[in-house]
């Protein structure tokens, strides 16, 4: 008779256990149930909800104008899914900014309506207060430093972050400041690999890069980017495992042949 083997849900204890070992984590988005469970099923450590949703769901040109709502139904279809994988969905952008009361009042409701595990937020000493009190609310936070797509407007582009030297030493006391506040983990997004590895070095909590070179403890992807389902967006630290945009336009086009020319449905395939 088998047993079932039980699947041992990734927390914040068995990631910060991971860095302490040397087992890099993985981590992919995830907007939708169906995505969300072939990801868990083949082992991800991490699912992010991102607010990059605007971008690959709804076709903004930046993240902003994701709403709490919108992150909510997001987030809740992923976390239903998620067996195994961590489920972390980003607070978007103007809901934790402000008021530190309603910064909390954010968190609580996309935690309560959601059911992931965690939070994302970006931004560092600015943002500090609001993050301890989400953290001593209960809420486990990661923080995200370097390029945060949410100040895009802020940046004026999409460039490599912190190539500056008074720059990279504000993103090392941010990484500090946020280990301090309790923050579990913490990405850091295109921003040179040797900083990368100093800050990852430094720090007690893992580091999750994108665009950050090798040395940080585990790396993220936009899963529509790494799966090439996204063509016009291929920065240089992508790399593309799968051209599935090439391989729908085939199934489509096949599908649509087999339609006009009567082959579908066959004899086989109806009542």
């Amino acid at each position: 008779m088998s047993v079932n083997k039980v699947i041992k849900r990734i927390t914040t204890s068995i990631l910060r256990d991971m860095k302490t070992r040397g087992e890099k984590i993985t981590m992919l988005t995830s907007y939708d149930y169906s995505t969300a469970k072939i990801l868990d099923d083949a082992g991800i450590d991490v699912l992010l909800v991102g607010d990059s949703a605007a971008n690959v769901f709804a076709g903004y040109e930046t993240t902003l104008p994701i709403t709490l709502d919108h992150m909510i139904y997001h987030a809740s279809a992923v976390a239903r899914a998620a067996k195994r994988s961590m489920v972390i969905a980003d607070l978007p952008f103007g809901e934790y900014q402000g008021a530190t009361e309603d910064a909390y009042k954010s968190a609580v409701r996309m935690m309560k309506e959601s059911g992931v595990h965690a939070l994302k937020l970006e931004g560092g000493t600015e943002i500090i207060e609001n993050i301890k009190k989400i953290v001593q609310s209960g809420i486990p936070v990661c923080g995200h430093l370097g390029l945060t797509p949410q100040s895009i407007y802020k940046f004026g582009d999409f460039g490599v972050r912190a190539k500056e030297d008074a720059e990279a030493a504000k993103l090392k006391e941010d990484a500090i400041a946020l280990q301090e506040a309790g923050c579990f983990a913490i990405v850091l997004e295109k921003i040179p690999a040797k900083l990368a590895e100093e800050v990852s070095k430094m720090l007690d909590i893992p580091t999750i890069g994108i665009g950050a070179g090798n040395q940080t403890d585990g790396q993220v992807l936009v899963v529509n980017d790494m799966l090439g389902i996204t063509q016009e967006f291929k920065p240089k630290f992508l790399r593309q495992y799968l051209n599935l945009n090439q391989e729908i336009n085939k199934a489509v086009k096949n599908y649509i042949e087999d339609v006009k020319s009567q082959d579908y449905p066959n004899q086989t395939e109806q009542y």
